[in-house]
C-alpha cells in the first residue's frame, strides 16, 4: 500500500494529512505520551497498547456531569432522554471493553529495529521498522456550535507474508489524539526511541506497579504535584478537578483492574527475539533512512533559524 513520502502535508478546506512514515523522518515534535500508550519500556523494546480505559472515562464522565447539572437546572425530560442516549451508547461499549480482553501491545524492538505485530488469530507479525507507514489526520466540521476539530494517528504495518490472502495484508493501529501536532508528539514516542534511544522518551510506565491503595496512591500524587505547582493550583486542577470533572479515582480503579499488569508477549519466539543482543549485532539504519534524516534535520535547523531571526 503506497503513501506519499514521510514529510509531506496535504490540507483541504475541511481536512489535514501529515504523512510521518515511511521512512520515519523526524517532525520537529517533542515525544509526548498524550494517551498514556507506553505499556512498557527498556532498553530492548517499547509495548505500545491501543487499549485506554482513562480516555475513555476523560470524554464519557464530564458529559454525564454536564447533563447531570442541566437537567437538574431544567428539570426537562428532553435533557435527561437525551443525555441518556448520547452517553448512554459509549458507556455500553466501555462495560463490553471491561469485560473482554485487553488487546496485545505492539512492540518495537529498537535492537533488532523491527516490530512484532500480534493479530487476533494468535499469530504475528515480524515488521522491519523502516516499512512501517504513519499518517496524522485531521478533520473540521462548521456547526451553529461552531467549529470543530477531530483527528487521528493511524499507524499501518504490511504483512510480510508475501502469499497472504488479502484480509490479511494490511493491519493498523489508530489513536484519537486529535491529529495534527498531538499525533505527531505521539508518533514522535515511536520514532525517538526506535532512532534515539529509550531515554528520548519519558513514560508513566509506573502507574502499572501501583504498591498502595487508590486514596495513598492519590494522596502521594498530590503532594508530588503540590511541591511542583503550589497547594492552590493543585488543589483545585488534582483535587477539584481531578475527582469530580475527569474522575481520576475511577480511572485509576480500572486501569488496576484492565491494566496491572499489562498484557505482555508470550510467544516463545518473540521472548527470544526480545533478549538483549550484543552491540555488535544491532541492526543499522538504511543509507536512505540516513539520507532522509539529514535532509530533515537541515530543514528543521533552517526553520528554527528562520524563526529566531523573525
Amino acid at each position: 500500500m503506497s503513501t506519499p513520502p514521510a514529510g509531506t502535508t496535504k490540507k483541504r478546506l475541511f481536512s489535514r494529512n501529515d504523512y510521518l512514515a515511511p521512512l520515519p523522518i523526524p517532525t520537529g515534535r517533542k515525544p509526548s505520551d498524550v494517551l498514556n500508550t507506553i505499556w512498557r519500556k527498556n532498553d530492548v523494546f517499547l509495548d505500545i497498547g491501543n487499549y485506554n480505559i482513562g480516555s475513555a472515562v476523560l470524554v464519557i464522565w464530564p458529559m454525564i456531569i454536564q447533563f447531570a447539572v442541566i437537567y437538574y437546572i431544567t428539570s426537562d425530560t428532553l435533557i435527561l432522554g437525551g443525555g441518556l442516549v448520547v452517553v448512554g451508547i459509549p458507556i455500553f461499549y466501555v462495560i463490553l471493553g471491561l469485560f473482554s480482553e485487553v488487546p496485545l501491545p505492539v512492540r518495537f524492538n529498537r535492537q533488532r529495529r523491527e516490530v512484532c505485530v500480534p493479530q487476533a488469530d494468535g499469530e504475528y507479525w515480524i515488521v522491519l521498522w523502516e516499512n512501517v507507514t504513519a499518517a496524522a489526520t485531521q478533520h473540521s466540521s462548521v456547526s451553529q456550535g461552531g467549529r470543530a476539530t477531530m483527528g487521528m494517528l493511524f499507524i499501518g504495518f504490511e504483512n510480510p507474508d508475501p502469499h497472504a490472502k488479502d484480509d490479511n495484508k494490511h493491519y493498523s493501529l489508530g489513536f484519537g489524539c486529535g491529529g495534527g501536532i498531538t499525533a505527531m508528539a505521539l508518533w514522535e514516542c515511536m520514532r525517538s526511541y526506535m532512532e534515539i534511544g529509550p531515554e528520548a522518551v519519558e513514560d508513566d510506565t509506573a502507574r502499572f506497579d501501583r504498591s498502595k491503595g487508590i486514596w495513598a496512591t492519590y494522596l502521594e500524587d498530590l503532594i508530588k504535584a503540590a511541591r511542583l505547582r503550589g497547594w492552590f493550583v493543585t488543589v483545585l486542577w488534582e483535587g477539584f478537578c481531578g475527582i469530580f470533572i475527569f474522575n481520576t479515582l475511577l480511572i485509576d480503579v480500572l486501569e488496576r483492574w484492565k491494566l496491572n499488569p499489562p498484557p505482555d508477549l508470550t510467544y516463545p519466539a518473540i521472548i527470544e527475539w526480545s533478549k538483549p543482543l550484543p552491540p555488535e549485532q544491532w541492526a543499522k539504519r538504511s543509507p536512505e533512512l540516513e539520507a532522509a534524516i539529514a535532509q530533515r534535520e537541515a530543514e528543521l535547523l533552517a526553520q528554527t533559524q528562520h524563526t529566531e531571526q523573525t
